[in-house]
């Protein structure tokens, strides 16, 4: 049997869950789905599927050989493109994921307009606030706010998070403003759970040509939350004091719904960055997509702070 074929409907078998999604999505009947599916397995030498009465799942070699099958499947087509037509379309389908705020606020618009550049494309978008293992979940590309990244994955650096220290006016008319990182103490804090949950670390000029100033506050937390969207809704409703991404925050602190906190300290800046398992044996999707991003978000002013400096945020 064609080897390609069989991959393809054990790569669409593993993604849909069904073999009988596999075979309508391949234009096949269910009996020569199976029949490629098991030549799959005889050709890599291993069982790929647990198959019972309700459900099929991936075993461990499965799970191992899916990414691959999937690269040698898209890569099959981009090579049938180049040969038939002499131009790539870019087309297939990308799983990616963000943390929940930056997909709502920035990365869903992207995707719409990359889908809308590119009709014959499929972008799954995960917003979930944890890290996933891009093997385990089968995701493509993972956009990822941080300075530490794993050094099993290539990054692409994309644009910076630059993060404010805010209030409503309500709670600073009730508290008083504070005037120093010291005075965060006697502050309510709404802080994020994974993500400078013990200390908000600020710096600040000290003078031309001098090292920064560092200090660590450590507010009294009435707030903890998972989710960067929640401590925001807080802010506004004038529970505290919050530390928030000026991706997020910014409309806010130009309509005056938030206030900015010590203007004159600066929370840690973070890298965006774009993270995938492998350069070698990108499909068509994966390296248009990248691309796109990269054009969209400036790597050092990216158009949120441009907007938050026009609106003198």
């Amino acid at each position: 049997m064609d080897r390609l074929t069989a991959l393809q409907v054990f790569v669409e078998t593993a993604e849909r869950g069904s073999l009988t999604a596999a075979a309508a999505a391949l234009d096949m009947s269910r009996a020569m789905a199976s029949r490629h599916l098991e030549a799959a397995e005889q050709w890599l030498g291993a069982r790929l599927l647990q198959r019972s009465t309700r459900r099929l799942s991936l075993t461990e070699a499965g799970q191992e050989a899916l990414a691959r099958c999937r690269q040698l499947v898209d890569l099959a087509q981009e090579a049938r493109e180049v040969a038939g037509q002499h131009t790539l379309q870019v087309r297939g389908r990308l799983r990616l994921t963000a943390s929940t705020s930056f997909a709502q606020q920035h990365l869903a618009a992207a995707v719409a307009d990359f889908v809308l550049a590119h009709p014959q494309a499929q972008i799954e978008l995960l917003a979930q606030e944890h890290a996933v293992n891009l093997v385990e979940e089968r995701v493509d590309l993972a956009v990822r706010i941080s300075n530490e990244l794993d050094p099993a994955l290539v990054a692409r650096r994309l644009s910076v998070c630059r993060s404010v220290l805010c209030a409503s006016p309500a709670y600073l008319q009730r508290r008083g403003e504070p005037v120093d990182a010291a005075d965060l103490a006697r502050h309510d804090g709404l802080v994020h759970s994974r993500f400078g949950r013990d200390a908000w670390r600020l710096s600040r000029l000290s003078g031309a040509g001098a090292a920064p100033e560092l200090a660590e506050a450590r507010p009294q937390v009435r707030l903890q939350a998972n989710e960067t969207v929640v401590l925001m809704q807080a802010a506004l409703a004038g529970a505290g004091i919050a530390q928030l991404p000026t991706y997020l925050a910014g409309p806010a602190l130009r309509e005056g719904r938030l206030r900015r906190v010590l203007p004159g300290w600066e929370p840690q800046c973070l890298g965006i960055h774009a993270v995938y398992t492998s350069r070698r044996y990108q499909p068509l999707i994966l390296r248009s997509f990248l691309d796109f991003l990269a054009a969209r978000f400036d790597p050092q002013q990216p158009y949120w702070d441009v907007a938050a400096e026009a609106g003198s945020v």
